[in-house]
């Protein structure tokens, strides 16, 4: 069994207790978990390996891929333009990025792209692998992509698009990279480390990622939708460019700017993110976000059947919402947050003034809220 470090204040020892049956039970290769309340940690805990073959211990400041959490760090982002009256929800993107506005894309808002329902789940002609890396290259297949349904209409989650329209949108109204942006106006004031694009320096602290076998993986909804229609919008949504189901371990990877799924960090700074958004945008004296963005945000702006998941889903503004459902589920109403494919999970607890930051590095297999996050959030629950 591995030994968990790191501290809990012991009004949590639940929680720390359901972490470590998570290892005992053979669930996790490694994987960390924080708790902050109003700028203080109650829990920072870490256990396990980096690697599958076990060889490297989980550090107190080992980093690994957030996968889908970096939406919600993104988001935060935007919602800075916003506030600072750079960007605007209502506005049409085509308005800062006129070769966006074609093929049915002309009257697309900016919110629809943070709460997927602008049609551009998946990209429909096949890219090349290679494609991935290019920056370029991604956004004008951006640029010529026509909706898969009438924008507004439904909604459908875009697992890995969202990173190529949010980032474009980001670069055209900032003027510079969304991950340039969040070091210097997110991670410096909070004194946190979650990166969009790693530098390489910081390499040799990354968790590679353990993947299971597709043979190995459980029955799911979205599973055989990709197997009965590979060229269905589910489908592409998830592998298109295939090389996005095989490159998480790459430097490339590491090095590339995707906001929907490739940030890195700490859980310890995904619970302080959220910690932040649970405080009206406020952490240790630093105000990052104004409250009342902060609740336009978390207010529901979709709901139904996903077009993509094949299930119920629920967004705010780039936010993950509660859903009183079995594995969809933040914790209560007015929770917001997001998931990751690794099963990771990071959410904002506004109630209580709590940040949730949950990261590992054994792949999921869930599309909402993986088992091993659901039964943590339920041993959180059980502690206040």
């Amino acid at each position: 069994m591995s030994t968990l470090q790191g501290y809990f204040d012991l009004r949590f020892e639940p929680l720390r207790d359901c972490f470590a049956e998570l290892f005992a039970e053979g669930e996790e290769v490694g994987a960390a978990l924080s708790v902050s309340i109003g700028g203080e940690l109650a829990v920072d805990l870490w256990a396990g390996h980096t690697d599958a073959e076990q060889t490297r211990c989980w550090e107190q400041d080992t980093l690994v891929n957030l996968f889908s959490c970096t939406k919600g760090l993104a988001s935060t982002a935007a919602l800075m333009l916003v506030e600072r009256g750079l960007l605007s929800l209502e506005e049409r993107v085509a308005h800062y990025w006129p070769e966006f506005g074609c093929n049915g894309k002309q009257d697309i808002r900016v919110e629809q792209l943070l709460c997927h329902s602008a049609g551009l789940s998946a990209i429909h002609p096949r890219v090349p692998d290679e494609a991935l890396f290019d920056w370029g290259a991604m956004v004008h297949y951006i640029e010529q992509e026509q909706p898969w349904w009438e924008p507004g209409t439904r909604h459908g989650y875009a697992p890995v698009t969202f990173g190529w329209t949010l980032g474009e949108l980001f670069r055209r109204v900032a003027g510079e990279t969304i991950g340039h942006f969040v070091q210097r106006e997110l991670m410096e004031p909070l004194g946190q480390e979650l990166y969009i694009g790693l530098p390489e320096v910081l390499d040799p602290r990354v968790a590679r990622i353990v993947r299971a076998p597709l043979t190995a993986l459980p029955d799911s909804p979205v599973l055989r939708e990709i197997m009965s229609h590979p060229e269905g919008v589910t489908a592409h949504a998830f592998t298109n460019p295939m090389s996005v189901m095989n490159s998480t371990n790459k430097p490339q990877w590491r090095r590339m700017e995707l906001c929907s799924a490739n940030g890195h960090g700490t859980a310890r700074s995904l619970a302080v993110l959220y910690d932040m958004l649970a405080n009206g945008g406020r952490y240790r004296g630093h105000s990052l976000l104004a409250p009342e963005l902060i609740e336009r945000a978390r207010r529901e702006q979709v709901r139904g059947e996903d077009a993509v998941l094949g299930c119920e889903s629920r967004f705010g503004l780039g936010f993950l919402l509660h859903q009183p459902r079995p594995l969809a589920e933040l914790g209560g109403e007015g929770n917001f947050g997001h998931q990751g494919a690794s099963g990771a999970l990071g959410f904002a607890d506004p109630e209580r003034g709590i940040g949730f930051g949950y990261l590992c590095n054994r792949m999921g297999s869930e599309v909402l809220v993986d088992p091993r996050a659901d039964r943590l959030l339920k041993a959180l629950y059980r502690c206040l």
